[in-house]
């Protein structure tokens, strides 16, 4: 009963981070906004302040998506690579909770039965995260953002 009171809760973090993030991105790219993607690119480096904040994300995504596939993978949770698409693609905010919500039930799993990931998945996820990193920098970068 305790790990369903814990899913909830992570669920309930989840739904806020939604409607949280999304009120803004709504709000953002709403009739009103001219500069699109772009625009809001420049806005997360307009000034040291929303570039800490931005890479801090940045790295936490990162070190998350990287987390949730391995363990993912380690507690034979179906869909694993969902949850990093959804960290990316709708917010971490509500991708995280959500994966820390099925995981929670997953626990219950005998841990005899859990799979083992090796280490090159967790190297390969690592290196393919620091590879990305450096292309977005670069590209980020390149475009004068910063």
């Amino acid at each position: 009963m305790q790990s369903r009171r814990l899913a909830l809760v992570y669920l309930v973090l989840g739904l806020a981070g939604l409607a949280l993030t999304w009120s803004q991105n709504l709000a953002y790219f709403g009739p009103a906004a001219a500069g699109g993607f772009a625009d809001f690119l420049r806005g997360t480096v307009a000034n040291p302040g929303a570039r800490s904040i931005a890479f801090d994300i940045l790295i936490v995504g990162w070190t998350a998506s990287i987390w949730m596939v391995i363990e993912g993978r380690r507690r034979r949770m179906k869909f694993v690579w969902l949850y990093p698409v959804l960290g990316w693609t709708v917010a971490m905010a509500f991708a995280v909770p959500l994966f820390l919500a099925v995981r929670e039930l997953a626990l219950r799993t005998p841990p005899e039965i859990e799979g083992r990931p090796g280490l090159i998945d967790g190297l390969g996820l690592g290196l393919v995260s620091a590879f990305a990193l450096v292309l977005l920098v670069l590209g980020v970068r390149a475009a004068g953002l910063i």
